[in-house]
C-alpha cells in the first residue's frame, strides 16, 4: 500500500463515522467533512425526506454523486452507511486514501441506533436492521484498507486504535 492523504470512515450507521471522525480530525489537526451533510446541502433536504419521496436507490444516486465530486487533500472523510455500494465512489475515494472500517457488531450498533426507521436509511421498505447488516458488511470488508473495532472502546481510543495502525502499516504521514 502506498501513504495517501485522505482517510475514509466506512460502516454501519451506529459504528461512529461521524463521531470518530471528528475526533480523529482534532486529534490529526486535518480538516473533517461528513459525507452526510455534503448530501443534504445540495438535496436542501434530510435523508430521511429524499428515502420517503423519492426512495432508497435515488438516496444511493445522490450519494454516488457526492462521493465522486469529493477532491481534497488531507481531510478525514466520514461515509454514510451506504457509499460502499458504489464500487465507482469507493475507488474514487480510494485512490485519494486509507479506507477504514470502523466495525461493530450487530448487538452494538442496535444499541446505539434509536431511530432506524427515521434515519434515512438508503435500505429497501421491508428490510431488516440485521439484513442490512449482513449485506453491507461483506462490502465494508471488501474495500477496508484498516479495520478498527468500534465497539467497547471510547471514541478516543478507536481514534488511538487508528493512528497505531496507519502508523504501523506505514500509511500515515
Amino acid at each position: 500500500m502506498k501513504k495517501s492523504s485522505n482517510l475514509i470512515l466506512i460502516g454501519m450507521p451506529g459504528s461512529g463515522k461521524s463521531t470518530v471522525g471528528i475526533i480523529l480530525a482534532k486529534m490529526m489537526t486535518r480538516p473533517y467533512i461528513d459525507t452526510d451533510i455534503l448530501i443534504q446541502l445540495a438535496e436542501k433536504r434530510s435523508l430521511q425526506e429524499i428515502v420517503d419521496h423519492q426512495g432508497h436507490m435515488v438516496l444511493r444516486d445522490i450519494e454516488e454523486r457526492v462521493l465522486l465530486d469529493i477532491n481534497c487533500q488531507n481531510h478525514i472523510i466520514a461515509t454514510g452507511g451506504s457509499a460502499a455500494y458504489s464500487d465507482k465512489a469507493m475507488n474514487h475515494l480510494k485512490r485519494g486514501g486509507v479506507v477504514i472500517f470502523l466495525d461493530a457488531d450487530l448487538v452494538t450498533l442496535k444499541s446505539r441506533i434509536s431511530n432506524y426507521e427515521t434515519r434515512g436509511l438508503a435500505k429497501r421498505p421491508d428490510q431488516s436492521f440485521a439484513d442490512l447488516f449482513q449485506e453491507r458488511y461483506e462490502l465494508y470488508t471488501k474495500y477496508a484498507d484498516i479495520t478498527a473495532p468500534s465497539k467497547g472502546e471510547t471514541q478516543e481510543e478507536v481514534c488511538a486504535d487508528i493512528i497505531e495502525k496507519l502508523e504501523y502499516s506505514g500509511l500515515l504521514f
